[in-house]
């Protein structure tokens, strides 16, 4: 029987190698670290009912820690990182929408005889103050009356109006605002509560003021503690005709602002569009509509929104669903010439398989927010690319956009009692809560760390996420 063949030399170095590199990592955790254990316990929440893993960011050693590490979740707010990388990945992240605005007919005397169109490319931040720009701009083509109409072109996308109340019976909530081709300030009103020097009133200014609504001018202050001032206002906001209030103010509270979703989502942006124009001193002679821009029409400019790299910034900082939505769209428009969910969530599958691989199982996308009841990923996967992100040149625009723990966006009052540095995503659903980015170890090495929570209780298990995220920083 022929000797076996002796091992090569580059094979035995490979082999020391490997061996080195796995002495130089903490061993695998078979259990939970103590500190995290204990947390679980005083928020009542199972460990079965909670998934983690922290392993390193390159993707070349074992994990430090995987618990349930395979079992997909509801990860909530934390999807918005795999639809903000896809992004980054597929559009680039210097990525803008633009607004294209259209007139059809001649401009003398500064009458345009004919309509206005404005035409909604699915732009996620075309907020007041950038309405605001592009009616002027309209303004500096010498249109300061129109004899026709302003027709609004919604087309772009073509997703189901839904009721706002349906997902969590919160529909004033702005974050429950659906996505719309032509999204004009998240479909909110912002009001500011400023009480008078002669404390007999406060005077309640609204952006934007909105064409055929009733706005209540000043509510009556009352002495007292601040305490709960949106109850103590007792607000009616059901009616699309008008916004008011049935209570008082405490004048305690000094300046407040408070941003409300409108109660007609619909006819929001005829209401804002009509009510900027008036503002600003132009006339309409006929009305604001919904309807298509003409065949063969050319815009007379194009209003280009901030770049994808800051779009995404907002989105992960302050956890915004519908600017994801507006995002995960913006996809299916992009890639698949549909702005249909359905098409999304194909570019999405398709970018998956290519750029992370199946061998982890692919996540369920719905709508690309985490506001959904329907979306899972395992924390395996979700750890899969964030190692393949940190890899990649979108690295930096990717972990930037993340919440820094202890400084801002939605970790800003979380900090580490380590003192260490962590750049993650928050997610906080009704009966799911969660964490998922990059954690600076004390070594110098960095920690990819997902950790999710599916229960009844699950935002109470924050406490036990930190302590996670403190026992990974702690790695020396």
């Amino acid at each position: 029987m022929p000797a076996a063949p002796k091992p090569s030399a580059r094979r035995v170095l490979r082999l020391f190698s490997l061996l080195a590199a796995l002495a130089s990592v903490p061993a695998l955790a078979q259990n939970l670290p103590p500190e995290v254990e204990a947390a679980l316990a005083r928020a009542k929440v199972p460990r079965e009912a909670v998934t983690m893993l922290v392993a390193d960011a390159d993707g070349v050693r074992p994990p430090r820690l995987a618990w349930r590490s395979q079992v997909p979740v509801n990860p909530a707010s934390v999807m918005k990182l795999v639809t903000t990388y896809a992004a980054l990945d597929l559009l680039g992240p210097a990525f803008t929408w633009s607004t294209p605005v259209y007139a059809d007919g001649p401009v003398q005397g500064g009458v345009l005889a004919g309509n206005l169109y404005i035409k909604g490319q699915g732009d996620p931040k075309l907020v007041i103050e950038r309405l605001w720009l592009l009616l002027r701009r309209v303004q500096g083509l010498g249109i300061h009356t129109i004899r026709g109409d302003i027709v609004l072109d919604r087309s772009a996308f073509e997703a189901a109006e839904t009721d706002p109340s349906a997902f969590d019976g919160e529909g004033q909530r702005p974050y429950n605002a659906a996505p719309d081709a032509l999204l004009i300030n998240f479909r909110s009103v912002v009001m500011t509560f400023q009480p008078n020097r002669d404390g007999q009133a406060a005077q309640v200014s609204y952006e934007p003021a909105l064409s055929g609504v009733g706005m209540q001018a000043s509510v009556p202050l009352v002495p007292g503690e601040c305490g709960d001032w949106r109850a103590a206002l007792a607000p009616a906001f059901a009616d699309p005709a008008r916004i008011g209030f049935a209570g008082s103010y405490p004048a305690a509270c000094g300046e407040k602002s408070w941003a409300v979703a409108y109660a007609e989502p619909r006819s929001y942006a005829v209401r804002a569009v009509g009510g900027m124009w008036a503002e600003m001193g132009a006339k309409l002679q006929g009305q604001v509509r919904e309807g298509s821009v003409p065949a063969g029409l050319r815009p007379a400019f194009e209003a280009t929104s901030p770049p994808l790299a800051e779009v995404v910034r907002d989105i992960n900082k302050y956890s915004n669903n519908v600017m994801a939505q507006q995002l995960f769209l913006t996809l299916g428009l992009q890639q698949k010439r549909r702005g249909t969910p359905e098409a999304a969530r194909a570019v999405l599958r398709q970018w998956w398989n290519e750029r992370i691989g199946t061998g982890e199982g692919q996540p369920v996308f719905d709508n690309g927010s985490g506001l959904s009841r329907e979306e899972r990923i395992s924390a395996a996967a979700l750890a899969k690319m964030l190692q393949v992100a940190w890899r990649s040149p979108l690295m930096p625009e990717l972990a930037s956009s993340l919440p820094a723990m202890g400084v801002d966006g939605t970790l800003r009052k979380r900090t580490l009692r380590s003192g260490g540095a962590a750049h993650l995503k928050t997610g906080s659903l009704r009966d799911s809560a969660g964490i998922a980015g990059y954690v600076h170890g004390a070594s110098g090495r960095r920690w990819v760390v997902v950790a999710i929570a599916n229960h009844g209780s699950a935002n109470a298990a924050r406490p036990a996420f930190d302590a996670l995220v403190d026992w990974a920083a702690q790695d020396n």
